[in-house]
């Protein structure tokens, strides 16, 4: 994954922010993505790290706590609002035939396990659940 000097991320638009601890970025991506959330006009309120669900890692078999990276509300282009948990990811961690090496592709059984019980949740309280590559992030991989 890019990285960037970790750190807690300057808000331009606090009002914005619901979330109870500082937004933390530990990546150039979620950096970016904090930045897109705090000036884009569309999104009225966003958190970071905010929500636990707990999944089974399936490479422990125990009961563990998933953190997502992002929780947001926006309006989309017909006017309705939307409330979604995003997850920050680089493709070859989505997709175990990316997977370049062993520990990537235990990166990615794990991340289907995590998702998997983000999707479940996010049923169950009406909400979208989308894991954001460096494709989304960043227009097909080019800043």
């Amino acid at each position: 994954m890019a990285k960037f000097a970790q750190g807690k991320f300057p808000l331009k638009n606090p009002g914005k922010y619901i979330g109870k601890k500082s937004p933390t970025y530990r990546s150039s991506w979620e950096f970016a993505f904090m930045k897109l959330c705090d000036e884009h006009p569309n999104v009225t309120q966003w958190a970071s790290e905010a929500i636990q669900i707990p999944y089974r890692n399936p490479v422990t078999g125990k009961m563990t706590i998933y953190v997502p990276d992002f929780f947001i509300n926006y309006t989309d282009k017909n006017g309705k609002i939307i409330a979604e948990l995003v997850e920050i990811k680089p493709k070859n961690q989505t997709v175990m035939e990316l997977a370049r090496d062993q520990g990537q592709k235990m990166q990615a059984i794990k991340n289907q396990a995590k998702w998997s019980a983000a999707t479940d949740w996010c049923k169950q309280k009406r909400i979208r659940f989308r894991v954001v590559t460096e494709q989304e992030l960043f227009h097909n991989g080019s800043r």
